[in-house]
């Protein structure tokens, strides 16, 4: 049975590698081992045994003191805070499987272009073409002050800085011929210098010689991610990127984003099937209707108990203290150097905080409730609606999430003809791109 063309499927893991389940139920002792990968591992065999395309690990640099001016909230609730740097993750993960993409995240604005080359480079090579890179501007100004800026950088001016920076790193991997290494014993040649050159880049924020001193990457390229919903953010990915992350609430959204983010690929003078957009969705599962329906009200319940989870959340993203306003008063227009396409969708869910606190959403969420089968129907169809490319899905990391979503959600959709029962191919991105 097939309810239209096939489409790829992720996971984005929000908070990374970070505390999880912390005082949830079903959560085990992952919240106690969190500073193990155990939990980590199992998700990526997880993944592959779905055959999903990649596994995206989200970072921030910095412990938030952004919601009632101190680090107090965030750190006794484990919100963001502590969190461990996910790339030594990578190689464990890429060990751990076989075929699945495993995508790290680094910030253009405190990288230096060549050590993130080197090193997705060198990971890209470990893993035999495995490897993403989802690139972030950073947008806390805590994280700034972290690598000794006094003020972040205007958001506009990070997204030029961004641009550079892609270019870069790609010059950089291009600064060995994908045949350099010959390894040839007679000649007593292992590579050959005509194939290596200097990238001599000098440019508005960056300058690099280069070459790298490792070789070229077996993509080629590896798999470069973003998932800035801001004008800027938009054009970064149609001229760079090869997939693009939205979380939206609405076919309506979705189709206009995608729309959109093709239109400015095509004028970017790329192939618009060239950049794949994946849309975050987050199911909510149960034996029955019924069962996941009750277990929605009771997620529900919890929001509307503690709005100022949402809202220490927000503050974090956009570096504006929301507990200094009025729950019930109606919110005023509100701008950020922030992540400004989050609080704008944020700000439309509501007249005041407590209502907009209590109906955000990360990604499509309300329509998502029910059995696995019941959930697949709808992906199918938004997804037939929409026209591609596919979905991540985000939620509360637990073992048991993750067997609902990989041995529930995902076998349905396979039923359907929806979703690959396998690989093709031994690189990331010809999967990613297979269809």
């Amino acid at each position: 049975m097939s309810s239209g063309n096939p489409f790829h499927l992720g996971w984005f893991l929000g908070n990374s590698y970070g505390v999880h389940g912390w005082n949830q139920a079903w959560s085990g002792t992952d919240a106690y081992d969190w500073t193990q990968p155990d939990l980590h591992i199992e998700l990526a065999k997880g993944c592959e045994r779905g055959s999903l395309d990649f596994l995206l690990l989200e970072d921030s640099l910095f412990v938030p003191d952004n919601y009632g001016g101190s680090m107090d909230f965030y750190l006794r609730r484990a919100l963001r805070a502590p969190k461990n740097d996910p790339l030594p993750l990578v190689p464990l993960l890429t060990q751990a499987t076989k075929h699945l993409g495993i995508v790290p995240t680094i910030s253009t604005s405190f990288y230096p272009p060549y050590l993130l080359a080197r090193l997705i480079a060198t990971l890209d090579l470990m893993s035999k073409g495995r490897v993403g890179c989802n690139f972030v501007t950073s947008t806390a100004e805590r994280a700034a002050q972290n690598f000794g800026l006094d003020t972040h950088l205007e958001h506009d001016l990070r997204y030029e800085m961004a641009e550079e920076f892609v270019d870069v790193v790609g010059k950089l991997w291009d600064s060995w011929d994908a045949d350099a290494v010959v390894m040839d014993r007679e000649a007593g040649m292992f590579v050959d210098p005509a194939k290596v050159r200097t990238i001599d880049h000098k440019g508005r924020f960056f300058a690099s010689r280069g070459p790298l001193n490792t070789a070229r990457p077996p993509q080629g390229k590896p798999v470069l991610i973003q998932a800035g919903g801001s004008p800027q953010g938009r054009q970064l990915a149609a001229k760079h990127m090869d997939c693009v992350i939205a979380a939206l609430g609405s076919v309506e959204e979705m189709t206009a984003f995608r729309t959109d983010l093709r239109k400015r690929v095509a004028e970017a003078g790329r192939d618009p099937d060239s950049c794949k957009v994946f849309f975050v969705v987050t199911p909510t599962l149960g034996e029955t209707d019924e069962e996941a329906q009750e277990r929605a009200r009771r997620r529900q319940a919890q929001r509307d108990a503690a709005p100022e989870l949402a809202l220490a959340q927000m503050a974090s993203l956009t570096d504006i203290d929301f507990s200094t306003f009025d729950l019930d008063a109606p919110v005023a227009e509100l701008s950020t150097n922030g992540q400004q396409g989050t609080l704008k969708r944020f700000l439309k869910q509501g007249r005041t905080l407590r209502e907009i606190a209590s109906n955000y959403r990360f990604g499509f969420e309300d329509a998502v409730i029910g059995t696995a089968d019941r959930v697949a129907g709808v992906m199918a169809e938004v997804m037939q609606q929409v026209g591609g490319d596919g979905f991540v899905f985000s939620g509360p990391l637990s073992r048991r999430y993750v067997a609902e979503v990989v041995d529930g959600v995902v076998p349905a959709l396979q039923r359907r003809g929806l979703a690959r029962r396998g690989y093709e191919h031994a690189h990331f991105r010809d999967n990613l791109f297979a269809f």
